[in-house]
């Protein structure tokens, strides 16, 4: 999906001891999946909202993804809760969307870039004040995201995403071209639209809700046996660069750096398949739901729990489906207190480049993270409440 956020505000203290397996994934015991709540119990309306028609083509700079910005104005004078999102892609093409809340001292900025309802670029964030860095993208919380196989996404019962009265969201789409161009090799134009399930704040009694996520770095040599130049980690982060600005590299090695990861053979080619992640936790809070994230490579995650030196699984997810991605519900929830720790693993196949009809085109290459679907990501979202 996108960059991300580098440290997390929240880690679990106390879990449900049991695990138990709910097709391909396990999670702490209670948890379900939150695709079978048809609806949310406080829902007292909905909002939809048209994205301004948009024609996607690769950028000029080389590769096969598109992200596009604009705005939408929901119109709320009273503070709201979003309690589902729908997101109604007019393409094929779009991979993911993420609803980000823009705050009424962006507006003049933000209305700056949206070119008279245009949109703009925006690789790595929504990019307001021509800014780039992590700092930047935590001004702007997540509302919701939606990618591959998730239509809709309910918050937890007793939960609400916080909708301010007059606040305007910045919409942000990712199109993967690597697909559905068609035989002229023209991108279809994107009639997408948003439908918000919408309550009153005052009087609800839903907790507010709000995501963060965690992340680690996939870092896989070409499988042995390939060979190309973007085999050559350097090479491969230059064309990185070309791609998506010198932020995307700046980020890549700053996380990789927090991780612990060291390079000291930039060419190698191996079997490596696996990545990890530690995050430090110091706000209490309670664990509402997690969402796993990878691209096209990947093959499974966890998500567990340190806590007094004990760890405890809070997500397997040993068959990741990238075209079918959602979010679990924790059931109960998870408290969290400050000095725990959570630890995000994921794994992937990388020889699956050379045979997937998206990739096996496309050369051969030292894969990290990167905005492209022919990267790789390893991200965990989740929600949280304050009790």
């Amino acid at each position: 999906m996108r960059r991300l956020p580098l440290l997390s505000s929240l880690v679990v203290a106390s879990v449900a001891t049991a695990i138990v397996t709910a097709g391909s994934i396990s999670l702490a015991a209670g948890a379900s999946s939150a695709r079978t709540q048809s609806v949310h119990p406080h829902t007292t309306s909905s909002l939809t909202l048209n994205l301004t028609p948009y024609q996607p083509s690769k950028p000029v700079a080389g590769g096969h993804d598109n992200y596009h910005c604009s705005l939408l104005f929901p119109g709320n004078t009273t503070d709201q809760m979003i309690t589902s999102t729908t997101f109604s892609p007019g393409s094929v093409q779009v991979h993911h969307v993420i609803l980000y809340l823009g705050y009424a001292d962006q507006l003049a900025e933000a209305q700056k870039l949206n070119a008279n309802g245009k949109g703009w670029t925006c690789f790595g964030a929504p990019q307001l004040n021509g800014s780039t860095t992590v700092s930047e993208i935590s001004k702007n919380p997540w509302l919701a995201a939606s990618g591959p196989g998730k239509s809709t996404g309910y918050e937890p019962t007793g939960t609400g995403m916080p909708l301010p009265a007059g606040a305007f969201i910045i919409v942000q789409v990712h199109y993967n071209l690597l697909v559905g161009c068609g035989p002229t090799g023209v991108s279809p134009k994107d009639h997408s639209s948003v439908t918000l399930g919408l309550t009153p704040a005052a009087g609800s009694g839903l907790k507010p809700l709000s995501i963060h996520q965690i992340v680690a770095p996939p870092d896989l040599p070409c499988p042995t046996g390939a060979h190309g130049a973007l085999c050559n980690r350097s090479a491969s982060l230059v064309d990185l660069g070309k791609r998506f600005g010198a932020g995307e590299v700046s980020f890549v090695n700053l996380l990789e750096f927090i991780c612990g990861r060291t390079h000291s053979i930039p060419s190698a080619t191996s079997n490596v398949t696996s990545t990890s992640c530690t995050w430090p936790i110091d706000s209490a809070g309670v664990i509402q739901d997690i969402a796993p994230h990878m691209h096209l490579l990947g093959s499974s995650m966890t998500v567990s729990l340190v806590h007094n030196g004990t760890s405890t699984v809070l997500l397997n997810d040993t068959a990741w489906n990238f075209d079918l991605q959602r979010a679990y519900f924790l059931t109960p929830a998870v408290a969290v207190v400050p000095g725990d720790k959570l630890v995000l693993s994921c794994s992937y196949t990388p020889a699956l480049r050379s045979l997937l009809p998206q990739t096996k085109a496309l050369p051969a290459r030292y894969i990290t993270w990167g905005d492209g679907s022919s990267d790789e990501m390893c991200l965990a979202s989740y929600g949280t409440t304050s009790n």
